[in-house]
């Protein structure tokens, strides 16, 4: 670790530099995780977290790279089980501010129960789930999100599976916190981060990441200048749904069915949905906007934060349950346990 420029009060003043570590990247050049590592690394000085209280847990995958490149603590763990890890040492130190590293194969194929069940507990983590669509660190074959006709090395006449919608997946797992951002979007992603950290809770936050070798320009319909205008939604909280290049076009709500319009065609800014990211009835719908078979084919991709509520972390209720028992009954004596009456007869 590189040594904090100044001390103020006592508490070391970072910079993003003092959390890059001194590995080589070994990501393919304009791969999207260099975006996401640096915005990550640009927030966390502004945090007030020190530095020896982080820690970046991964799988296995190109993101999974991603402790290596942290001048903190981490662990590069196993396929699918970054989720299961980071839930054993939050569990065992609650007081660490912990990141769960994955990518859409590790957490959504081999990955995907630890991955519900983590959501569903509300650890107090922070899972950035980087979404391209493809394995890449094998070399190309289709994953859990690629769409339905995707040619992949695994599907040369184009895969016949349905994808995972990973927002869909994480409301109805319960998550208390869901949103989806861009690697190519600097600013809005760490708007994003930044909420997802403050929230005491399990924050999911999707991230669309290019693959620039085995899936480039996948997302490239919500980024480039003469296409985003009309297909990526920006979500504010209190603020109408608008886009457009020049915000002329809006959704409403009909009934529970969403509606793409045009404003001065009968319509105006008052009649428009409001964002509000506690509604979960709203946030499934917004969800919704996929563009797959059966879903709305017409409207906007929506990126930030859908959904957020407040509900007790499992770590806590542990805790208080622990002190509860301990209260009640005493200490326990781990020896009297292993040596007391209590054992199996196996014949």
């Amino acid at each position: 670790m590189s040594t904090p420029n100044t001390i103020t009060n006592g508490i070391a003043t970072l910079s993003p530099k003092d959390f890059a570590s001194d590995q080589n990247i070994r990501w393919c050049p304009g791969c999207g995780d260099y975006s996401i590592l640096k915005q990550v690394q640009s927030i966390l000085p502004d945090l007030g977290v020190p530095r020896e209280n982080i820690v970046f847990i991964s799988g296995i995958g190109c993101s999974s790279r991603y402790p290596y490149y942290m001048a903190t603590y981490g662990m590069h763990g196993i396929h699918g089980r970054a989720t299961a890890i980071a839930s054993g040492l939050k569990a065992a130190r609650p007081d660490l501010d912990v990141w769960i590293v994955t990518g859409d194969g590790d957490a959504l194929a081999i990955g995907g129960n630890h991955f519900i069940h983590l959501l569903r507990r509300n650890f107090n983590v922070n899972i950035l789930l980087f979404n391209n669509e493809i394995y890449g660190l094998t070399k190309g074959q289709y994953s859990p999100t690629s769409p339905k006709g995707k040619i992949s090395k695994t599907s040369p006449y184009g895969t016949v599976d349905y994808p995972f919608n990973p927002l869909a997946l994480a409301l109805g797992a319960e998550s208390t916190f869901v949103a989806r951002a861009l690697d190519r979007n600097p600013k809005h992603l760490r708007m994003v981060l930044e909420a997802a950290h403050n929230h005491q809770g399990a924050s999911f936050v999707e991230i669309y990441q290019n693959c620039n070798v085995f899936n480039n320009d996948n997302f490239s319909i919500y980024t480039d200048k003469e296409t985003k205008g009309d297909n990526a939604l920006y979500l504010e909280e209190g603020k109408p749904l608008i886009f457009g290049d020049n915000n002329e076009k809006g959704i409403i709500l009909h009934g529970f069915t969403p509606r793409k319009v045009e404003l001065g065609n009968g319509f105006t800014e008052d009649d428009l949905w409001v964002h509000d990211p506690t509604d979960k009835i709203k946030a499934s719908i917004l969800t919704q906007f996929f563009n797959h078979e059966h879903h709305h084919d017409d409207l906007p991709r929506p990126f930030g934060v859908f959904y957020r509520e407040e509900r007790f972390t499992y770590e806590k209720a542990m805790e208080a349950q622990i002190e509860e028992a301990t209260t009640k009954l005493g200490k326990g004596n781990l020896d009297e346990l292993l040596r007391g009456p209590n054992f199996w007869s196996i014949n």
